[in-house]
Parts: C-alpha cells; structure tokens; sequence
C-alpha cells in the first residue's frame, strides 16, 4: 500500500516516517506539509543518510494519485479540510488529530465549529482494543488522544463493574513532547526543568473524550475528573485511575483475563515504568485494590501508542493486514 504523511514537520510526523520506512507493506509515496518545498533532512536532521525524500505543500489531488492511505498529523480544524478531499477522491484517511474523535455537540464545546458532520458521522473511534471489527471496515479512522489512550485501556475492563453513581477521578503526567513542538512558556526549558504543574485540571479537553467513550461501553452517565500535569521528561505517560466497584471481584485476575489475548497490552505485578514503554507500542498496566477501590496505573509512550504507532495499527487493519504489523517492540530502557 502507499502512504501520505501529510503534516510531517512535528513529532507525531516524524514518528510516522520512522515506522513506515521500516513497514512491510507500506511504502510513503507523498510526504505534504503547509509550506512544502524542502527535504525531509531539512526538517528532522536525524533522518540524514536515512531518507532524501522531498517535501510537498500539501495538495489532496497530488495524494490521491499516488497513494492509498493517509496519515493525517494536523492539529483540529486543519485536519478535517484536507479529509473531506482526500475521502471524496478515493484516499483513506487516518486522522491524528481530534476532528472526529466525538460528537458534535462536545467537540464545538471544547474545539471549534465542526465543517464535516457528514463524514463524522461514520467516522470509527480507533482504539483497536474497542473498535477492531469496524476499524477493518472503515475508510475513516480517528486516532484516540493519548490521555484517553492510557486512560481508556485501565478503564475498559472494569465497564460493567465501576459503582453507578460515583465519580472517576484520573491523574494524568505527560513527557513534554505531549505539548507539540511549537513553544510555550510551559514547556520552555526553563519553566519544566526540575519542575512539575498541573494544567486544565478538571476542564482539559480530553475528559469529555474519556466520558464520552467510557459511558458508551459502560451503558452508565459517569462523572469524570481529568487532571493532567506536565513532567521534565521527553517521552512517556503515566496516568493513575481511581474507580470504586460494585461487586466483589479479583481486579488483577479481571484485568488479566480482559486482555489475555492482546500481544501489545502487558499486565504488571508491580507498579508500572514509562521507561518500560518508551519507543514502543506497549501500554502497560498494573492494578490494586483496597475491597471496592481500585487503582489503575497505565504506560504508554504518548508519541507513539498515544499517537502514531497506533495510528498505524489502524492503517494495518483498515488495510487488511495483520494489526501488529511494522509496531514498534523494543524499548530504550538501558
């Protein structure tokens, strides 16, 4: 299959080049970005002596003929004019962004005036763990956020369990490669290094992501209380989940049973590392409880199965490969 990468100048692209260019059945035929006209070393230097590849402006009409699939790695509102051509030409499209992820009704509230209801209305939520089947069949996949990534896959098992009524509350700590690689005053050298804040809490965009996909599973109305906070490491992501249950059950045994067959989730006996899951696919987890609490720990690497590793475990099945396909499997813990 060929591929675009249409927004490769920040890290989510630069990751997607990385994993495609070692992919058996991808091939990248179509690098795009807002400005194009330079090579691919010119704006991620590592890639020198590995991909002389050039760099368009991105023209949906110029992908549609020489590709089959496309990464979209833009930020919201971007993303979702350049899927409206892409789709109408025939491109399946993986979008990075939050465009589709959602309803209506949230996203205008936390986002923007959505301008493709149509195309949203079949868009596939793309967490492989929920939505496998209907992600084969999809033309259009929309990634998860990396928040509700680790989120979701610590909740999942215990859909049918969590105390109706009572609310979830989630701690959240990302590497600071999560904020993008614009600049802010936040994630300035100066203001992370030794350093650790919370932002949004309680109002981040991510929770109605988390809500809206957990009340579906659960068939409940959850109230849930998102806290993230930024750490002074490059890559990773550490979230912490609360929940109280309403039967007796053997958490760790649940959790171990609900993902007995998931190569890329690993279930702990101790607490879990985001070294243990840096460069890599895996989302790891641990779990404890106190009688009805339970705490929920979940890693991932928030680049990679928070963002473009998983977005290709969508392309590999909306392509009809075998999902683990080309996934990154060796972390850099020492």
């Amino acid at each position: 299959m060929n591929a675009a990468i249409i927004g490769a100048s920040g890290y989510t692209g630069l990751e997607l080049v990385k994993i495609l260019l070692s992919h058996p059945k991808f091939t990248i035929t179509y690098i795009g970005t807002s400005k194009g006209n330079e090579s691919l070393t010119s704006l991620h230097p590592s890639l020198l002596h590995v991909s002389e590849a050039r760099v368009e402006k991105t023209d949906p009409k110029e992908v549609a003929k020489c590709a089959d699939i496309a990464f979209l790695a833009l930020p919201h509102k971007t993303a979702m004019g350049y899927t409206k051509e892409l789709l109408s030409l025939g491109v399946k499209v993986v979008d990075l962004s939050a465009d589709y992820r959602i309803q209506k009704e949230r996203y205008e509230e936390f986002y923007c005036l959505h301008e493709d209801e149509k195309n949203l209305t079949h868009a596939v939520y793309g967490l492989p763990e929920l939505n496998r089947k209907s992600i084969k069949k999809a033309t259009l996949t929309a990634n998860p956020g990396c928040y509700p990534t680790a989120s979701l896959l610590a909740l999942l098992p215990f859909a049918k369990y969590v105390k109706k009524d009572t609310p979830i509350f989630i701690d959240a700590k990302s590497g600071v490669s999560g904020a993008g690689k614009k600049l802010s005053d936040s994630s300035h050298f100066v203001s992370i290094n030794d350093n650790i804040h919370a932002y949004n809490p309680l109002i981040h965009r991510h929770a109605p992501e988390i809500k809206e996909k957990f009340d579906k599973v659960s068939e409940g109305d959850f109230e849930v209380n998102f806290v993230p906070h930024l750490i002074p490491i490059t890559r990773g992501m550490l979230v912490s989940v609360y929940i109280q249950i309403q039967d007796k059950i053997d958490a760790l045994k649940m959790v171990e049973k609900f993902y007995a067959d998931e190569y890329f989730v690993r279930v702990r006996k101790k607490p879990v590392s985001v070294k243990d899951v840096a460069g890599t696919h895996f989302c790891d987890l641990f779990v404890t409880q106190n009688k009805n609490s339970i705490f929920i720990s979940s890693a991932i690497d928030n680049l990679l199965r928070g963002a473009s590793s998983q977005a290709v475990a969508n392309a590999n099945l909306m392509c009809g490969f075998d999902e683990n396909l080309g996934l990154p499997i060796l972390s850099y813990a020492p």
